[in-house]
């Protein structure tokens, strides 16, 4: 296997950079947002609804942190890049979500995964896939 040129290595470590630090930002912002909702929101609202108001917020500052971050880091337009921006990001927030989870909440693996089963969860699930496509979306919207 040939070495990939060194054009391709900044390509791979632009989209490894902005993943990462778009995931941790975005995961950051997601646990604000959580405990507002269950503190403040779902009370009210019923958690249905309480996730619904926090995933449209949280997918308008992804979009953002997605721009952001792409441009810092300087990550292509490309499909491959973006989709390796994405999927890094959403690999570190799943395992992060994932970690609180367990640790914090004291959750096995398995009550966490059946919390996507339920419609919030569902909901966040979406949302958090769409999450990781939006630097690809952002690509492709991107003139040139």
């Amino acid at each position: 296997m040939e070495p990939l040129p060194q054009d391709a290595r900044a390509d791979v470590n632009a989209a490894l950079k902005a993943g990462l630090v778009y995931g941790i930002l975005a995961f950051a912002i997601g646990f604000c947002f959580g405990v507002i909702r269950v503190v403040a929101v779902a009370p009210r609202l019923g958690e249905t609804a309480a996730v619904g108001l926090e995933v449209l917020m949280m997918l308008a500052f992804s979009w953002l942190l997605c721009r952001r971050c792409a441009r810092r880091f300087k990550v292509p337009p490309g499909t491959t890049p973006r989709l390796m921006m994405g999927m890094t990001a959403f690999a570190l927030l799943m395992s992060a979500e994932l970690g609180v989870s367990v640790i914090a909440f004291g959750r096995s693996v398995a009550e966490h995964l059946a919390g996507y089963r339920s419609i919030p969860g569902a909901v966040g699930l979406a949302a958090q896939l769409a999450f990781a496509v939006l630097p690809v979306i952002q690509g492709r919207a991107e003139p040139g």
